[in-house]
């Protein structure tokens, strides 16, 4: 047996659909694929929007100030996915964990993967990291997965116009021109 965490992938996701997110549930379903989800979803007519509230759910931990804020929010969503970890061997996967229902929809399915797996990335790798991107008017999620917990942008390229934008405000309090 493997176990699999939920922790980095998880975040992961949440932050691509949070950046990108699709127009329709098939998009959604298409980009739990690229995330390693192979797990069949039963089908509700209303799961996009219901999937897009999961989502707006956990960005309010994204967005949470400080660590006791944070850690509240998730222990609420994940007191509400009242979902306990079972054993499975789908799709030749060998024996692992989920963090669900087995039928469980869509929205569910995220909604424990999300608040599980954030509180996993966040107890593990430390509770600041997660928030949004430093360069502004950049409002990307960042999701520090960094060695030494620094990652402060979305992107190198957000991080590059950061640094000329500070480099430019020096150079014009020096009266040099930038």
């Amino acid at each position: 047996m493997h176990l699999n965490p939920y922790g980095e992938y998880a975040v992961l996701l949440a932050r691509s659909l949070a950046d990108d997110w699709p127009d329709t549930r098939a998009g959604i379903v298409e980009r739990t694929r690229e995330f390693g989800m192979t797990m069949p979803f039963p089908e509700r007519p209303d799961d996009h929007a219901r999937c897009r509230a999961v989502l707006d759910d956990w960005i309010r931990v994204v967005d949470a100030r400080d660590p006791s804020e944070r850690a509240a929010i998730l222990n609420e969503q994940m007191a509400a996915a009242t979902a306990y970890p079972r054993m499975t061997d789908h799709n030749g996967e060998g024996w692992h964990l989920h963090y669900r229902d087995v039928d469980d929809d869509l929205a569910r399915v995220l909604h424990a993967v999300f608040s599980v797996g954030t509180a996993l990335h966040l107890t593990t790798r430390g509770m600041s990291r997660l928030g949004r991107c430093a360069a502004h008017p950049c409002t990307k999620v960042v999701v520090d997965t960094s060695r030494n917990g620094t990652q402060r942008y979305c992107s190198p390229r957000c991080g590059g116009r950061d640094a000329v934008r500070r480099h430019r405000a020096r150079q014009r309090e020096r009266g040099r021109p930038a």
